[in-house]
């Protein structure tokens, strides 16, 4: 039977509070971007508050499965990254609870979280994206509210250009007021000028209601003779005129089955059997496209008969000599076959030309029903994928907070984005199977989030700088120094006569290893890749100056201690083959870039030892130096 302890209600609870947080926040950041990509069709428009409160609900909820992802990602680098950093994590450790132990509840929250979110995509996603498109086109065709500026012509009215010098906005009036009537043309123009003037709206809000004061009118007259070269134009002065414009201002919602076809718009199973359609339409138009290309107009040419087309078609075209044919033919039959030839090209163009669309329009709806079918389960599946990328990495930063979890999980939502967007447009456009293009993110953030939760639950440096840092310093060759200080507290002084004879002993090993092995010389290419052992030898040695450093690290003398850090730190495999795996060494030699790189890295290498070990033994004759001068400390 199933029990839920109380370290589970802590960490489900722990979570709940900042995912629910985090998505309302995720939530609003992508309403603001979707609102900023549609803020021309609803800035200037009047748009009541009905219509726009269903913008922002119908918005919300097609925005909810992308919020939800990055929630999850965040909420649970958040939640490990303060248990880290308050202990908590290092606890529930110390007391025998793996990490997977301790994520299991989570796994099953993000699981129903991961419901849900397919839940919105086949159920309500579709349901709000057809509202939300309609309600777009309806936006899109509403005309903008009259706002005519000062001092420039304003020309959001069909078929009219405005322009008033200046205008009072208390009392609407409108002063030195110029407009432009084209309904008639533009060489037709009816212009009227007035010294004064306000504008209304009816009633329906279907026509703008003009009253203008003090002003003429210029008109066009229409000529019967069009080549009289004086049009004949009427003038007409005003004390007050009253015009009424065509201006529907008001807001029609558009048909709802405007949106039906739209991929977006569908369910699962729609979408399937939308696929199955398409695929079985453009199977019966691509069959009688072939039928017509191989009964057409290539195989039977002129509407000659059965057997004189298996004659054609077997003919050899250079039995023929076709120039002398042409050049035969009269002038007017020479123009008129060529007439003919481009007609009939042109034709046969434009009409293989509207099959291809048709049939690439039919594959291109085909992949975009695809896409949308298979990004509804990937989706989906991201809040568990972005869970277990999470967890583990707040685990292993050990940083709560809204600092260095922001930074890292916009890092990685970017990286997935780019990813699955590439991934999106690679299978929608026809480059890649459907299916490939929508899994590649899934298929790299699953191998990424294994190897972290891997690494967290054996806590693994895998995000530790100096570990990193530690590793480019081996390669490069860059190696630290010694800092040995008095100590504070000794309870055994260094036996000086026996480590003096030790020393001696050092020395002696060190200067038969340089004659033996004669590091400065060039080594063999080959050999080096084919050796198997390793120098014991250099390890013998360091093991025994360690020893001999460890020992006389007891000193009291200052000096003594001082001249101790002259001893370098040795890297005793670093002038022998680069890899342990045999294999891996003739791989590195026979690719030859890669083995020049490692051949001149061993040399450099080899010579540097030599200078270690050369400085190992001056060092030893200071230091017998000094425990001769002061054998009586």
């Amino acid at each position: 039977m199933l029990r839920i302890k109380r370290l589970d209600i802590f960490i489900v609870k722990s979570f709940l509070l900042l995912f629910i947080g985090t998505f309302f926040i995720c939530l609003f950041i992508f309403m603001m971007q979707f609102l900023w990509r549609y803020v021309d069709e609803l800035v200037g428009k009047g748009l009541e508050m009905s219509v726009m409160a269903q913008f922002f609900f119908y918005s919300a909820l097609s925005l909810v499965p992308l919020s939800l992802p990055l929630a999850v990602l965040l909420a649970s680098l958040i939640t490990f990254g303060n248990f880290g950093e308050r202990y908590e994590l290092l606890a529930m450790k110390a007391a025998g609870i793996s990490l997977l132990k301790i994520m299991r509840p989570l796994i099953i929250l993000v699981c129903i979280i991961c419901g849900i979110s397919f839940y919105f995509q086949n159920v309500i996603g579709p349901i709000a994206q057809g509202k939300l498109g309609t309600l777009l086109i309806s936006m899109k065709q509403k005309s903008p509210e009259v706002d005519i500026p000062e001092g420039v012509f304003y020309s959001e009215i069909p078929d009219y250009n405005l322009k008033v010098r200046k205008k009072d906005r208390k009392t609407g009036m409108l002063y030195d007021v110029l407009i432009y009537n084209f309904k008639d043309g533009a060489e037709n123009a009816h212009i009227i000028y007035a010294d004064s003037g306000r504008m209304e709206m009816t009633a329906d809000k279907q026509h703008l209601y003009l009253h203008l004061y003090s002003g003429e009118l210029f008109e066009n007259l229409k000529s019967q003779n069009v080549k009289a070269q004086n049009v004949p134009y009427r003038r007409e002065s005003f004390k007050e005129k009253h015009t009424i414009i065509e201006f529907n201002s008001d807001f029609n919602m558009a048909d709802a089955s405007i949106m039906s076809n739209q991929a977006t718009t569908k369910s699962m199973q729609t979408l399937q059997v939308s696929i199955d359609s398409m695929e079985h339409v453009g199977d019966s138009i691509g069959r009688q496209y072939y039928k017509e290309a191989i009964g057409g107009v290539y195989s039977n040419p002129g509407g000659l008969s059965k057997e004189d087309t298996i004659k054609i078609t077997q003919a050899d075209i250079g039995s023929y000599n076709v120039d002398s044919l042409f050049e035969a033919a009269t002038l007017m039959q020479k123009q008129k076959i060529l007439s003919s030839a481009a007609n009939r090209a042109e034709s046969l163009q434009g009409d293989y030309g509207f099959k291809i669309y048709n049939m690439r329009e039919n594959d291109y709806q085909i992949r975009r029903h695809g896409t949308e079918w298979h990004k509804k389960i990937t989706i989906s599946l991201s809040c568990l994928l972005f869970f277990f990328i999470g967890a583990p990495l707040g685990g292993i930063i050990r940083k709560g907070g809204l600092g260095m979890p922001v930074i890292v999980s916009v890092l990685v939502f970017i990286v997935y984005y780019v990813i699955d967007n590439s991934g999106y447009k690679m299978a929608r456009d026809g480059k890649w199977i459907v299916w490939m293009g929508m899994w590649l993110s899934s298929a790299i953030l699953a191998p990424l989030g294994a190897f972290l939760t891997y690494k967290s639950n054996n806590d693994s440096v895998v995000l530790n700088a100096d570990a990193y840092t530690s590793w480019i310093k081996r390669v490069i060759g860059i190696r630290g120094v010694r800092h040995l200080f008095k100590k504070e507290v000794i309870i055994h002084d260094p036996d000086y006569s026996k480590i003096s004879a030790e020393l001696t002993a050092l020395t002696t090993e060190c200067r038969a290893y340089i004659s033996k092995h004669q590091l400065k010389k060039a080594p063999n290419y080959f050999k080096l890749w084919m050796s198997t052992g390793e120098d014991d030898e250099v390890k013998a040695i360091n093991e025994r100056l360690e020893t001999l450093i460890e020992e006389l690290s007891n000193s009291r003398s200052f000096t003594l201690l001082t001249t101790l850090n002259n001893y370098p730190i040795i890297p005793v495999a670093a002038h022998v083959r680069p890899f342990h795996v045999y294999w891996l060494n003739l791989l590195a030699g026979a690719i030859v870039p890669i083995g020049l790189f490692f051949y001149f890295r061993i040399w450099i290498f080899r010579i540097r030892l030599v200078r270690d070990i050369e400085k190992v033994i001056k060092t030893n004759e200071d230091i017998q130096f000094i425990i001769k001068e002061n054998h009586n400390l």
